[in-house]
């Protein structure tokens, strides 16, 4: 009870104090502190000075208008000097992609796909018929997806995959949200498909394990396994490391927008802040 009356007192203390005849000074000289803080680029400690001129100097009105228009300044600086590092960020993505995209094949149908799809080459359909394997791609926005194909003589009925490293460790999916199931001529045909985030870790394990032998099993029905080939091993790889770059990529742009936008609403209000001023 004793230390919430103490505080108590503080507070108006503070309060009072904040509301004299010596408010306009000390809230000036916190300015003064926020115009030092913006010249040397430290922008968080020029906020704070500023927040505390409101919170602490209600009654400090010029200091105030000033430090309403020192905020709008220092925003947009930051903004700016963002945009700037994201740029170059982007670039340095960006060559990072130049130097492999040449690897892989790029499927894109015009007429109904927005965005189109990497794939490694060995991967390709008209390259992987009549085969069970794990296939691997990666949109242009960096999302990975990886579809378990089955192809033999009667259903299994997978909706899911395990992989088991030598040691034993292994990474299972959950069951797929997409999967399908035809018939060519005698041939029985099923794909199953997952995305990065969605397929229990298991692109992930395979990318930690890539220079190991794995064990690949279908889950449903009945079980089927069958070593991981050595080149859909590479799919994986690749796939997965220019799904790191293409995300971001897509994740810079994202940022570089909204910083974009945040300078575009700040100049906005800055200027009608002038306008406002000279027609007063």
């Amino acid at each position: 009870m004793k230390r919430a009356t103490l505080i108590g007192v503080s507070a108006l203390t503070l309060l009072l104090s904040s509301c004299g005849d010596g408010a306009e000074k000390k809230a000036n000289e916190r300015l003064e502190a926020a115009r030092v803080a913006f010249a040397h680029g430290d922008y968080n400690d020029a906020k704070i000075q500023l927040d505390s001129i409101k919170i602490l100097f209600p009654k400090a009105f010029e200091a105030r208008r000033q430090g309403i228009v020192l905020m709008q300044q220092v925003e947009l600086k930051e903004q700016q000097e963002s945009l700037v590092y994201l740029d170059s960020m982007m670039q340095a993505k960006q060559e990072q992609f130049d130097a492999i995209k040449s690897k892989f094949t790029f499927e894109k149908n015009e007429e109904y796909q927005r965005i189109g799809n990497y794939f490694w080459p060995t991967q390709t359909i008209e390259k992987s018929l009549h085969r069970s394997f794990l296939r691997f791609q990666v949109n242009e926005q960096g999302v990975m997806t990886m579809t378990s194909i089955y192809c033999g003589p009667s259903f299994i009925h997978h909706l899911a995959v395990k992989v088991i490293a030598p040691d034993g460790t292994f990474a299972e999916t959950p069951a797929s949200k997409d999967s399908y199931e035809t018939t060519d001529l005698d041939e029985k045909i099923e794909k199953a498909d997952f995305k990065m985030g969605d397929d229990g870790n298991l692109m992930s394990f395979l990318y930690l394990n890539r220079d190991k032998k794995i064990k690949v099993e279908y889950l449903g029905g009945k079980k089927y396994s069958y070593q991981m080939a050595p080149n859909d091993m590479a799919a994986l790889t690749n796939i997965y490391e220019l799904a790191q770059i293409l995300s971001a990529i897509d994740h810079i742009k994202k940022e570089q927008e909204e910083a974009q936008m945040k300078i575009q609403f700040i100049e906005k209000k800055m200027s009608e802040r002038e306008e406002k001023e000279t027609a007063q």
